[in-house]
């Protein structure tokens, strides 16, 4: 199965869990541009719809796998021994987890337990990167900003409480184990290849498809556009990620963020104004969670401090390169999953 991968002489061997989002698609793509040779296994119980075998320092394999198979977890992991575990694997939509508690909730904890438990079994040694989300942190005050990773965690929704079992599950693994598990709570990232279930790609199709009719009345459907995020370019958090491999500590938590907060009635105005276009919008109440922070802002001096680690793309940045790729995918949608 992984013959081709074994016969490499490279170092660095990445399982990669989740491996069809756009997050793995974006770190396989920084380890590239970066000429970082490395044996990449990819996971995922969704087939990816990417290219994965192009690449000129990667060899990848993927294998589809229902996490929540331990025995076929224990296989996989066992026959490829990684260096390092990059875990995306989750239902990662919050909207998702209010529709569907049990189902979000039971998955996610149960999945990364799984992989922990056989990589503790197995006596592999390697580094995992568990990664956790902002949604933890909950309502805060504005007296309460910028979050640090030592705030008090006070989750909202069913997806925030599993996050927070995920991290507390990490501690005990490193802590009565010994185990290599760095933690992140990773803000609001976005970028090209995200799904459209998430707002700012929601907004960014919806905005574009609206430019290219000729009525004159157009109308943008929302949520809530008064909440205060945190939006980090998935270049960045890829980078981020890739450096706490190298030098995060072990069993540390850290936030994966800007620092800076802008609403979603911002982001419109921006996004609008890239497209040279005015809109109305109207909030459609099925959007509306029934518990949503108000404002998240975090810090992220401690993740400068241990790693290095700087941000490059600027929101304006990103949400223009967003914008770019949802005006290709109208004109020739075929031409952005080669």
């Amino acid at each position: 199965m992984f013959a081709e991968l074994k016969n490499m002489s490279v170092t660095e061997k990445y399982l990669i869990t989740g491996f069809s989002g756009f997050v793995s698609q974006h770190f396989l793509n920084y380890l590239e541009t970066n000429c970082i040779s490395a044996q990449i296994l990819g996971i995922d119980i969704n087939t990816p719809d990417f290219s994965f075998r192009q690449f000129q320092h990667l060899k990848c394999d993927f294998q589809k796998v229902d996490l929540l198979n331990k025995i076929q977890v224990e296989e996989i992991v066992c026959a490829f021994k990684p260096n390092y575990v990059l875990h995306l694997a989750s239902y990662s939509s919050v909207a998702f987890s209010w529709k569907n508690p049990v189902e979000s909730f039971a998955n996610n904890t149960t999945i990364f337990l799984n992989l922990i438990e056989t990589i503790r079994l197995s006596g592999i040694k390697c580094r995992i990167l568990s990664i956790g989300s902002s949604e933890e942190y909950g309502n805060v005050s504005s007296d309460d900003l910028p979050l640090k990773e030592d705030h008090n965690l006070k989750p909202l929704s069913p997806y925030a409480v599993a996050r927070v079992s995920q991290e507390m599950l990490s501690k005990v693994y490193v802590d009565s184990y010994g185990m290599d598990i760095i933690l992140t709570r990773s803000f609001n990232h976005i970028g090209t290849h995200q799904k459209d279930i998430f707002v700012i790609s929601s907004f960014a199709k919806q905005l574009v498809e609206l430019k290219k009719l000729n009525s004159t009345v157009k109308e943008l459907t929302t949520g809530d556009t008064s909440i205060i995020r945190d939006f980090v370019d998935v270049r960045d958090v890829v980078y981020a990620y890739y450096l706490l491999f190298k030098k995060g500590k072990k069993g540390e938590i850290y936030n994966v963020c800007t620092g800076k907060g802008t609403s979603l009635n911002e982001i419109i105005q921006m996004m609008t104004s890239l497209l040279d276009m005015d809109v109305a919008h109207h909030i459609n109440q099925q959007l509306v969670r029934p518990n949503d922070n108000k404002i998240i802002i975090g810090s992220n001096q401690k993740i400068r401090q241990d790693t290095g680690w700087e941000i490059s793309f600027s929101l304006e940045r990103s949400l223009k390169d967003i914008l770019v790729y949802y005006e290709e995918q109208v004109l020739n949608p075929k031409s952005l999953n080669p």
